[in-house]
């Protein structure tokens, strides 16, 4: 069914029969409520998303990163990521050190304390991504995650 119906006004966006909601807000609403479930458990952690995305980065590189490739892995602008990085270092979970081989370009690297951190973090997202694998089939889990990438233009 498509989303949208037409009337003399042009169109309009159709509610599903279920609840009377249209389907965009639906999808908003549920992505807001797991976004704030998920920043409220990785609060308990003193961490936002944000911060768990570039701990993540860095833990996956397994070596100092540069800045700039931060910002790109965690598809945000380059303040950002240093406002992100600056608060991590200052919780001692990251640490940055210069390029040796380019004075120009600032480096960050997780502390012990950041792993371990990383460690709590992922065990929080894999918690609430297992909520979610709790409720879908694996087929219905495939299909969302096909309709989810179809939305927003990504390939596969």
């Amino acid at each position: 069914m498509n989303q949208f119906s037409s009337n003399v006004d042009g169109p309009t966006a159709a509610a599903t029969p279920d609840t009377g909601v249209p389907l965009i807000f639906q999808i908003l609403n549920a992505a807001r409520e797991l976004q704030g479930r998920l920043e409220s458990s990785l609060d308990e952690l003193d961490l936002s998303p944000g911060k768990a995305g570039v701990l993540k980065t860095l833990a996956r590189a397994g070596k100092p990163v540069p800045l700039s490739e931060l910002a790109e892995c965690n598809k945000c602008v380059r303040s950002n990521v240093t406002q992100l990085v600056d608060r991590l270092e200052a919780d001692g979970l990251v640490r940055r050190t210069d390029d040796p081989d380019d004075r120009r370009v600032t480096l960050a690297s997780l502390t012990d304390k950041g792993r371990k951190a990383y460690v709590l973090a992922q065990r929080v997202v894999d918690q609430h991504e297992q909520e979610i694998l709790n409720v879908l089939s694996p087929k219905e889990a495939a299909a969302l995650v096909k309709v989810l990438r179809e939305l927003t233009g990504q390939q596969e």
